[in-house]
């Protein structure tokens, strides 16, 4: 017995002193004998309540297509805040009354709970939490998901079960109290708070369990959410709806007795009751919030495009931490009609499962002010399931190791233009041709695949001989017709990669790999390079043609439209200027120079069978093996190019079909399948527009 009284007194002793340095350390941080350290300390408080104050967690970065529909999320946090008014009152109280229930009636520290709790873990002879406020709680999970970011060892500091952090996490509360209202602090509570299923804040928590919006909580999910909060990975209500439920009953038990939910006390039990008998009404699935370019509505299709954004944004000097927590809103150029119309129409010629062959287009819109990306699709869908027909190769956008053959014409003749041929002008295509200025190796170089008469510049356009356009190239000089290539659009394609169509390797003793594939060009003196036998992004060949249809002026293909910040002000993109690639006439007079190939050229039939009647440029190629073929061409309303090609890790030669597969020899062309897919898609696209004329040629080129 005296044993027992002197181990009471022992335990009332302590509490004692515990109570007596809590008050110290709260109220007089700097006295008996503290100093600057404790000095120090109170700075820390200070500019922790400022921050606070005007806390900006990290929060979910929004991208649209030019309609302003989400196609993807960008987050670290999955995280959107709200304000006071946006949060249904059922919520609030409901976080009160399990939470705090005397939240409004303290200044940051409920003393009586401190107290009470304190004796607890004298007795217990440990520190084993409990007692604080929602003031509190927003410190520790400020600290914790803010400050420390989420990351394990900051979380496990600002949880820690000692005497120290509880200090700091009561003074910090008492100065919160001070500069925000009660209204603010359960506001920023709720914004930053985890709900489990890496959802953060109310708001994302409302539309990940019930699809709705915080404001339209009712009672009984407003009771679930607030019962998550404390065990979020414990009370899933997904996984486990049994714990879930019981917690969110026992979160209305507490808002019945605290009279939160009628007139009387009674009457708010009532209504408690009547609550807890309703079903948890999560949804099936959860609406989780996808993060990044795959998962998102049609992010299996819209998934190249977003890609292409992120790689864009990363060139122009945005981090992708920073998109990730800065909550941008940024619009792009995506036209879902143009998307799915050429989503369609490359599934139509390939079928998305088909072994070994892709079949990719992108679509620009043409203008002297900008080139805006429209679509960027393939047969395959965006993602990482090859089973399915998936990849998150850059189809569309990236260079790829396959050429685009004889669309690279264009720019011989377009070189050849500026330097004084006429569109009408005839020129020598004999069935074969031995080079006297480029050479195969140590051999001489002989090109076969000439009309065996002489043939104009703009029939030599439609149908393609190869022998003229070696000539042509011989004539003009090659160094011209390459440059001609940069101008007009192959931006990346000449100077961004080097020859095998990968980053260039100055380091590497390598010229294929050490070079831009411009200089390498120039430096070998390859002649084939009019037969389009060079990596090419099939983005930069569509932009090819929306720089002629454009007057001759180049721009970026840019996707982007704008970028707001978190609180709607613009954030600038500092892209490319536009610039006139090549004098306005010349454009026009290669316009008319490349506008026969839907009625006469190689493109004709693929015009024909798919109700194409439209003026139109156009420009068919195709790879020496058959290995791959494309079409790029042009209204002046929109331009774009088709790739089919080889995706396997062992690329074989490409039959036409149908169906469009990988065989033995070989015998797919540009006019096939490319340029269906193309003419399928931009019926569709231009559907409703007016059927423009192209411009006259300048005289000059006539």
């Amino acid at each position: 017995m005296i044993l027992a009284r002197a181990k009471g007194a022992s335990k009332l002793l302590g509490l004692c002193l515990i109570a007596g340095v809590l008050l110290a350390a709260v109220f007089f941080p700097a006295a008996a004998g503290f100093g600057a350290v404790s000095n120090q300390a109170a700075d820390t408080v200070s500019g922790t309540s400022a921050e606070m104050e005007s806390a900006e967690p990290a929060v979910v970065t929004t991208v649209t297509d030019r309609d302003d529909n989400p196609i993807a999320y960008l987050y670290h946090q999955n995280r959107v805040m709200v304000g006071p008014d946006e949060i249904s009152d059922e919520m609030k109280a409901a976080i009160v009354a399990v939470e705090d229930h005397r939240f409004f009636d303290h200044d940051g520290v409920d003393w009586q709970a401190t107290f009470r709790v304190a004796v607890q873990n004298q007795f217990a002879g440990r520190i084993e939490g409990g007692g604080s406020t929602l003031t509190q709680q927003y410190v520790k999970n400020y600290l914790a998901f803010i400050v420390g970011d989420g990351d394990e060892e900051a979380f496990g500091e600002a949880t820690e079960a000692t005497m120290a952090r509880k200090l700091r996490e009561a003074r910090i509360a008492l100065d919160i109290e001070k500069r925000m209202t009660k209204d603010e602090i359960l506001t920023g509570y709720l914004n930053i708070v985890p709900f489990g299923n890496e959802t953060y804040g109310v708001h994302q928590a409302a539309r990940t369990y019930f699809d709705t919006t915080p404001d339209q909580l009712n009672l009984p999910q407003a009771a679930l959410l607030a019962a998550v909060v404390n065990a979020p990975s414990v009370l899933n209500p997904g996984r486990n709806p049994e714990d879930a439920q019981r917690r969110r009953n026992l979160v209305l038990n507490r808002m019945g007795e605290e009279g939160m939910l009628g007139a009387t006390v009674e009457e708010s039990r009532q209504v408690a009751e009547e609550a807890k008998q309703e079903p948890l009404g999560v949804v099936n699935p959860l609406n989780r919030l996808p993060n990044g370019c795959v998962g998102h509505g049609n992010g299996d299709v819209n998934g190249f495009f977003c890609s292409y954004v992120m790689n864009y944004l990363r060139e122009h000097g945005f981090d992708d931490e920073d998109l990730k927590r800065n909550g941008y809103t940024i619009k792009t150029t995506l036209d879902p009609v143009a998307t799915q119309a050429a989503k369609a129409a490359a599934e139509e010629e390939v079928a998305k499962t088909t072994p070994g062959v892709a079949n990719v287009m992108a679509v620009v819109e043409p203008g002297r002010e900008s080139h805006k990306v429209r679509a960027l699709v393939a047969n395959r869908d965006y993602g990482v399931d090859s089973d399915r027909g998936q990849t998150s190769w850059d189809l569309p956008s990236a260079v790829m190791p396959f050429g685009t053959g004889s669309t690279y014409k264009i720019f011989t003749a377009a070189a050849g233009l500026e330097q004084g041929y006429k569109i009408h002008q005839e020129f020598d295509s004999p069935e074969s041709y031995t080079s006297s200025v480029y050479r195969n190796g140590t051999n001489p170089y002989v090109v076969t695949g000439g009309m065996g008469h002489k043939v104009s510049l703009q029939d030599s356009l439609a149908h393609s001989p190869n022998t003229t356009f070696v000539q042509m190239s011989e004539e003009i000089g090659l160094d011209n017709v390459v440059d001609m290539a940069y101008r007009l659009g192959l931006r990346k394609g000449m100077d961004g990669v080097n020859h095998n169509g990968t980053g260039i390797d100055p380091d590497s003793d390598d010229p294929r790999v050490s070079m831009s594939q411009r200089d390498f060009l120039k430096q070998n003196n390859m002649g084939a390079f009019t037969l389009g036998f060079t990596p090419t992004s099939v983005l930069e060949l569509a932009n090819v043609s929306a720089t002629l249809t454009s007057g001759g002026v180049w721009c970026p293909p840019s996707p982007i439209e704008s970028i707001t910040d978190k609180h709607g002000n613009p954030v600038e993109i500092e892209e490319q200027p536009c610039e006139q690639a090549v004098d306005e006439g010349l454009a026009n007079s290669m316009v008319v120079a490349l506008s026969k190939d839907d009625t006469v050229g190689t493109a004709a039939n693929a015009a024909n069978v798919t109700g194409w009647n439209r003026p139109a440029i156009g420009k068919t190629g195709t790879t020496q093996g058959h290995r791959s073929a494309a079409f790029t061409g042009a209204t002046p309303q929109m331009a774009g190019a088709v790739l089919i090609f080889g995706d396997s890790a062992s690329p074989q030669p490409i039959c036409s079909g149908p169906p469009v597969t990988e065989c033995g020899v070989g015998n797919i062309y540009g006019g096939h399948a490319p340029a269906r897919t193309w003419f399928r898609a931009m019926n569709v696209i231009l559907e409703g527009t007016e059927v423009a004329g192209l411009p006259q040629a300048d005289p000059r080129h006539l």
